[in-house]
C-alpha cells in the first residue's frame, strides 16, 4: 500500500492511520506503507501543528478562594482537571475569578483532593463597556438553561429570572433556591468554554412586581463585582430600560439608542432588557414595567421564541454597546 503526498490532494491522517489498522489486521498480506521524505515531513508537521494548538483548558476559582500566590483547584474543578482530563504535573492551566482576574497556572501538584498550581503570568481584563441586565421569564424545559448559556457568551453581566402570570413554570422559595444554582453554574461552564473572565450573576428568580421593587430599592442578591457575594446596589445602573413587545406602540431598539444618545450625548452604560414567556407578558405586567421606566421595543414582524428573542436581543445590544469602535 503507498499513499502519495506529493500531489495539491492529500489523504487525511485519519484515513491513514483507519488504512494501516486494517492492513495490520490482513498481515499475511501486508508488505509496507511508501511515504516520500516530503510526504513524511508533511505528516510530522501536522501532527505538530495539533499538539501546539490543543487548547489551555480553563478552571474557575471563586472570588472568595481566589489567592494568586496560592492557587488551589478543589472540590469539581480538581475532580474535572484530575479524573476527566487527566491533567499531571508540568501541565498548563488558565484560571480565572469571575471577577475579570485570569492567571495562567503551572500544575504543581496533583492529590485525591486537591490540584495544587504555581503562577506564570497574572492578567486583568477590564469591565465591558455597559452593564446588561437580562430580565426574563423562566420558559418550560432547559430553555432557560440555553438562555443563560447564551446570555453569557454575547455578554450579559446579570440575568434575573422571572416568575410572571403565564410562566408555566411556579417555583416554591426552595426550588427557587435550587433553580438560581443550577443557573449560576451554568454560568461558569459557558464562560470556561468562551473565555468569559467576567462572571454573570445570576440573581433569585422573583415576580416582576418584586423584581422592580428591588430594582427601586437598590438591592440585590448579585454581588459587588469587587468584594464578595452579598449585595449589588441596581438602582442608578440601569440607565436604560426595555422590553420586548407586540404591542402596536412598540419602538425599533435602533431609535431608541439614537434618542438616549441624542439626549445624553452618551451611550448607555447600563441596559435592562426584560423578555416576556410564551404568550409574553400581561397587560398589567406591561404596564408596570411601564411605570417603572421600561420602554416597549419591537423585535421585527416576526413572532419569535422565547430563546430567539433574548439571543436577538443580547446580540443587538452587544453589538451596538459592548463593541462600539473607538472612533465612534
Amino acid at each position: 500500500m503507498k499513499f502519495d503526498l506529493s500531489g495539491d490532494v492529500k489523504p487525511a491522517p485519519s484515513n491513514i492511520r483507519n488504512a494501516v489498522g486494517d492492513v495490520f489486521e490482513c498481515a499475511d498480506e501486508f508488505l509496507g506503507i511508501v511515504l516520500t521524505v516530503e510526504g513524511a515531513s508533511r505528516l510530522h508537521q501536522t501532527s505538530t501543528l495539533k499538539h501546539q494548538t490543543s487548547p489551555v483548558h480553563r478552571f474557575y476559582i471563586a472570588p472568595e478562594d481566589w489567592n494568586p500566590d496560592s492557587l488551589v483547584l478543589a472540590g469539581t474543578e480538581a475532580h474535572h482537571a484530575r479524573d476527566v482530563l487527566r491533567l499531571q504535573p508540568a501541565g498548563r492551566v488558565v484560571v480565572f475569578n469571575g471577577r475579570g482576574h485570569e492567571i495562567t497556572a503551572e500544575i504543581a501538584t496533583v492529590s485525591r483532593d486537591e490540584i495544587l498550581l504555581r503562577k506564570m503570568h497574572e492578567a486583568r481584563v477590564p469591565p465591558l463597556p455597559c452593564r446588561i441586565t437580562l430580565a426574563q421569564a423562566i420558559p418550560k424545559g432547559k430553555n432557560m438553561d440555553l438562555i443563560v448559556q447564551k446570555a453569557v457568551e454575547i455578554g450579559a453581566a446579570e440575568i434575573a429570572p422571572l416568575i410572571s402570570e403565564r410562566t408555566i413554570v411556579h417555583l416554591e422559595a426552595k426550588e427557587a433556591a435550587q433553580k438560581q444554582a443550577k443557573w449560576q453554574h451554568v454560568t461558569i461552564e459557558a464562560a470556561k468554554q468562551c473565555g468569559q473572565n467576567w462572571l454573570p450573576m445570576v440573581l433569585l428568580p422573583k415576580t416582576p412586581r418584586d423584581f422592580f421593587a428591588t430594582v427601586e430599592a437598590g438591592v440585590s442578591p448579585a454581588p459587588n463585582p469587587e468584594v464578595q457575594p452579598t449585595r449589588l446596589p441596581l438602582q442608578g445602573r440601569l440607565q436604560l430600560r426595555l422590553i420586548g413587545s407586540l404591542q402596536s406602540d412598540a419602538m425599533h431598539l435602533k431609535t431608541v439608542l439614537a434618542d438616549y444618545e441624542r439626549e445624553h450625548h452618551a451611550r448607555p452604560a447600563s441596559v435592562l432588557m426584560c423578555i416576556g414567556p410564551e404568550g409574553d407578558f400581561t397587560p398589567a405586567e406591561l404596564n408596570l414595567a411601564r411605570s417603572n421606566g421600561c420602554i416597549p421595543i419591537t423585535l421585527g414582524p416576526i413572532i419569535l421564541r422565547v430563546e430567539t428573542a433574548a439571543i436577538y436581543c443580547l446580540s443587538v445590544l452587544s453589538y451596538e454597546l459592548l463593541a462600539v469602535p473607538a472612533s465612534r
